[in-house]
């Protein structure tokens, strides 16, 4: 019962405008030339980032800057800002949900009643 319930809410929030409109939007990033070589740049600097942390180091402050100043330029672009917002969205909703059930399951755990339906 509960997979047949995470089941249906999972279709309901693929049905959302919410989950519509990120989608859009992530497509509109793949089929942007310049959007897509923003997004290239950025994973390539977040591995010497991540390269560096994982030794230990900081980042050469080239790199940092390099990584942050392709971050804001891709965030500003229309294709870009298109995402953020969609996916700000998106994770209002799913944040929403997620309050719902930890409700549910704390009205479920004070409950001395079984449910089966």
């Amino acid at each position: 019962m509960i997979f047949d319930k995470a089941q249906e809410l999972g279709r309901l929030i693929g049905q959302s405008d919410e989950y519509k409109s990120l989608r859009r939007a992530e497509s509109s990033l793949r089929e942007d030339q310049d959007t897509v070589t923003k997004l290239e740049t950025i994973q390539k600097l977040a591995v010497e980032v991540e390269k560096a942390i994982a030794q230990g180091q900081m980042p050469e402050p080239v790199t940092a800057q390099a990584y942050e100043a392709a971050v804001r330029d891709l965030e500003v672009s229309p294709v870009g800002q298109s995402y953020v917002v969609a996916r700000a969205n998106f994770d209002k909703l799913m944040q929403r949900v997620n309050e719902q059930i930890g409700q549910g399951i704390e009205r479920g755990a004070a409950s001395g009643i079984i449910t089966l339906s």
